[in-house]
Protein backbone atom coordinates (compact mmCIF):
# COMPACT_ATOMS: atom_id res chain seq x y z
CA UNK A 1 0.00 0.00 0.00
CA UNK A 2 1.15 3.44 -1.10
CA UNK A 3 1.46 5.76 1.88
CA UNK A 4 2.56 9.91 1.30
CA UNK A 5 2.64 11.01 5.29
CA UNK A 6 3.66 15.03 5.57
CA UNK A 7 4.77 16.66 8.31
CA UNK A 8 5.42 19.76 9.52
CA UNK A 9 3.26 21.93 9.25
CA UNK A 10 2.01 24.86 12.27
CA UNK A 11 1.64 28.56 12.72
CA UNK A 12 4.24 31.20 12.08
CA UNK A 13 4.47 34.76 11.84
CA UNK A 14 4.98 36.51 8.46
CA UNK A 15 8.63 36.76 7.47
CA UNK A 16 9.24 33.53 9.36
CA UNK A 17 10.28 30.05 7.73
CA UNK A 18 9.29 26.77 8.14
CA UNK A 19 9.96 23.20 6.48
CA UNK A 20 7.57 20.47 5.41
CA UNK A 21 8.33 16.80 4.87
CA UNK A 22 6.74 14.51 2.96
CA UNK A 23 7.81 10.46 3.52
CA UNK A 24 6.86 7.92 1.08
CA UNK A 25 6.52 4.04 0.75
CA UNK A 26 7.84 3.80 -2.13
CA UNK A 27 10.38 5.88 -4.37
CA UNK A 28 8.37 8.05 -7.59
CA UNK A 29 9.88 9.66 -10.41
CA UNK A 30 8.03 13.13 -9.77
CA UNK A 31 6.74 14.89 -6.60
CA UNK A 32 5.32 17.85 -5.75
CA UNK A 33 3.53 20.46 -3.28
CA UNK A 34 -0.23 21.50 -3.66
CA UNK A 35 -1.77 23.66 -1.20
CA UNK A 36 -5.49 24.45 -1.42
CA UNK A 37 -6.23 28.00 1.32
CA UNK A 38 -10.29 27.81 2.33
CA UNK A 39 -12.47 28.81 -0.70
CA UNK A 40 -9.70 28.59 -3.03
CA UNK A 41 -9.28 25.34 -5.53
CA UNK A 42 -6.02 23.71 -4.46
CA UNK A 43 -3.02 24.50 -6.66
CA UNK A 44 0.84 23.50 -7.48
CA UNK A 45 3.54 25.01 -5.37
CA UNK A 46 7.02 22.88 -6.71
CA UNK A 47 7.73 20.00 -8.38
CA UNK A 48 11.04 18.33 -8.27
CA UNK A 49 11.48 15.20 -10.79
CA UNK A 50 13.73 12.08 -9.55
CA UNK A 51 16.92 13.61 -11.31
CA UNK A 52 16.45 16.65 -9.64
CA UNK A 53 14.32 19.24 -12.39
CA UNK A 54 12.30 21.37 -10.74
CA UNK A 55 9.36 23.85 -11.27
CA UNK A 56 7.57 26.70 -9.19
CA UNK A 57 4.46 28.45 -9.19
CA UNK A 58 5.51 32.28 -9.68
CA UNK A 59 4.09 33.00 -6.14
CA UNK A 60 6.97 31.16 -4.33
CA UNK A 61 9.96 31.68 -6.62
CA UNK A 62 12.71 32.74 -4.65
CA UNK A 63 11.12 31.96 -1.06
CA UNK A 64 10.39 28.37 -1.69
CA UNK A 65 13.02 25.58 -1.92
CA UNK A 66 11.88 21.69 -2.70
CA UNK A 67 14.20 18.60 -2.46
CA UNK A 68 13.90 15.06 -2.53
CA UNK A 69 16.01 12.59 -0.80
CA UNK A 70 16.07 9.55 -2.78
CA UNK A 71 17.57 7.11 -0.53
CA UNK A 72 14.81 8.37 2.43
CA UNK A 73 12.30 8.02 -0.42
CA UNK A 74 11.50 11.89 1.38
CA UNK A 75 10.50 14.90 0.05
CA UNK A 76 11.20 18.43 1.31
CA UNK A 77 9.81 22.44 1.42
CA UNK A 78 11.85 24.81 2.58
CA UNK A 79 9.43 27.82 2.53
CA UNK A 80 11.29 31.50 3.76
CA UNK A 81 9.94 34.96 3.88
CA UNK A 82 6.61 33.26 4.57
CA UNK A 83 3.32 35.59 3.59
CA UNK A 84 -0.31 35.44 5.38
CA UNK A 85 -1.34 34.54 2.03
CA UNK A 86 0.75 31.32 1.93
CA UNK A 87 -1.73 29.87 4.80
CA UNK A 88 -3.51 26.92 3.60
CA UNK A 89 -3.49 22.41 3.70
CA UNK A 90 -0.17 21.61 1.98
CA UNK A 91 -0.14 18.48 0.07
CA UNK A 92 2.23 15.87 -1.13
CA UNK A 93 1.78 14.35 -4.53
CA UNK A 94 3.51 11.66 -6.06
CA UNK A 95 3.50 10.11 -9.47
CA UNK A 96 5.11 8.08 -11.67
CA UNK A 97 5.35 8.81 -15.26
CA UNK A 98 7.78 8.85 -18.05
CA UNK A 99 8.13 12.48 -18.10
CA UNK A 100 8.12 15.05 -15.23
CA UNK A 101 4.98 16.02 -14.20
CA UNK A 102 5.71 19.29 -12.96
CA UNK A 103 2.76 21.03 -11.61
CA UNK A 104 0.43 19.13 -13.48
CA UNK A 105 -2.30 18.24 -10.45
CA UNK A 106 -3.81 15.34 -12.69
CA UNK A 107 -0.84 13.76 -13.30
CA UNK A 108 -0.33 13.29 -9.83
CA UNK A 109 -2.43 9.74 -8.73
CA UNK A 110 -1.02 9.28 -4.99
CA UNK A 111 -1.52 12.24 -2.27
CA UNK A 112 -0.94 12.57 1.44
CA UNK A 113 -3.23 13.62 3.85
CA UNK A 114 -2.06 17.15 4.00
CA UNK A 115 -0.34 19.56 6.57
CA UNK A 116 -1.71 22.81 7.72
CA UNK A 117 0.48 25.81 7.74
CA UNK A 118 -0.98 29.35 8.71
CA UNK A 119 0.99 32.45 8.58
CA UNK A 120 0.12 35.10 10.73
CA UNK A 121 0.62 39.24 10.63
Amino acid sequence: QVRLVESGGGSVQAGGSQQLSCTTSRSFSSMAWFRQAPGKKREGVAGISSAGSTTYADSVKGRFTISRDNAKNTLYLQMTNLKPEDTAMYYCAAANRGVFAGLLMQWYNYWGQGTQVTVSS
